[in-house]
């Protein structure tokens, strides 16, 4: 399996990027992933992997770019409760910085990018992400509509990115939420907003987890969780980049 790290030039610098694609020598559909708040690390690159295995280009740039290279705070190989607390104090102000403005400016440059790659085939792309990227999936998706034909968010604080941005998705969706992040009432809101603005979606608590679920380099990893998310991922893109 490829693997390289790769510049992308943005309007305000330079992103790195990690990307995964099949070695076959064929055009593949691409996927934009954007990692969780910890940024790419190994297990962000093991799941990239894994999904360019099932025949796609996936690109996972370093949204955190502006204060330096991935990773832009240093971290232990195991990302513990401990450690957990000292790492978000240093990445939140990072995060409070990443406003929509520059998600949107950033989605720009990594969608053009992506898709002039030579391994990547004609057609629309899909977006992912985790935690802080499933939110910056979803504002990716409703800005770039006849671009974007599927946006999965995971653990992640999807509803921030308010009622307008969601009624503007016209991507087929899947969210998988944490049982820490929403209790049953808000998941029916946030369904309810989708209904209303007749979006092809699906939305629902996955059982047993706590926000970060996917990542096995955390304490919330729940493998269950994480096949899961792979049972619903999959078959997404699937259906929306098959032809492509």
């Amino acid at each position: 399996m490829p693997t390289k790290m790769l510049p992308i030039p943005t309007a305000d610098g330079q992103a790195d990027a990690f990307a995964a694609f099949p070695d076959d020598g064929e055009r593949h559909p691409g996927v934009l992933m954007y990692a969780d708040g910890f940024g790419i690390r190994p297990v962000l690159r093991e799941m990239a992997r894994e999904l360019a295995g099932h025949g796609y280009y996936v690109l996972v740039p370093n949204f955190f770019y502006r204060h330096g290279p991935a990773p832009v705070v240093e971290l232990p190989e195991h990302i513990g409760e401990e450690a957990r607390t000292a790492v978000m104090s240093r990445l939140m102000p990072l995060i409070e910085a990443h406003t929509t403005e520059r998600t949107l400016r950033d989605a720009d440059a990594y969608l053009t990018f992506l898709t002039a790659q030579p391994e990547t085939s004609a057609g629309p792309v899909a977006v992912t992400g985790y935690c802080i990227g499933g939110l910056l999936a979803v504002r990716t998706a409703a800005a770039h509509p006849g671009q974007v034909a599927a946006v999965a968010g995971f653990h992640a604080p999807v509803g921030a990115a308010g009622p307008d941005t969601l009624r503007r998705l016209s991507a087929k969706v899947h969210f998988g939420h944490a049982e820490t992040d929403l209790t049953s009432e808000g998941l029916g809101e946030l369904n309810q907003t989708l209904d209303a603005a007749g979006v092809d979606y699906t939305s629902e608590i996955y059982p047993d987890t706590v926000h970060g679920f996917t990542m096995a380099d955390t304490d919330a990893f729940n493998p269950a969780a994480l096949q899961l998310h792979w049972d619903h991922l999959l078959p997404l893109l699937g259906r929306t980049l098959a032809n492509c």
